[in-house]
């Protein structure tokens, strides 16, 4: 049974990412919102949300600033790519509506 606290407990951290991350893609689904402001809200909610996981979770050490930094920029560089997927994703529904 060693272990088995840490494992559950890093299993409820990484659903909570995901679950923020699939909860907050619907945000690209608000078609009265121009792009930047989804963009601008969805990061938001990253940061308050998916960074303090990231923070708590232990997979990086926090020992600095510095520490802190590097994972805030990791966090952002993750983000962008998840970006970029979850926006050609988007784009794809749209136009997919658009023609049925």
């Amino acid at each position: 049974m060693q272990g088995s606290s840490s494992d559950t407990r890093t299993f409820l951290l990484n659903g909570l990412i995901i679950m923020f991350l699939g909860i907050a893609s619907v945000i690209y689904e608000i078609n009265r919102w121009n792009f930047s402001k989804q963009i601008i809200v969805y990061y938001i909610i990253m940061l308050l949300t998916v960074f303090p996981i990231l923070l708590l979770n232990g997979y990086y050490p926090l020992s600095s600033f510095d520490d802190v930094l590097n994972v805030f920029l990791l966090f952002n560089k993750v983000g962008l790519m998840l970006f970029f997927a979850t926006f050609i994703i988007a784009k794809v529904r749209r136009e997919f509506r658009k023609r049925n």
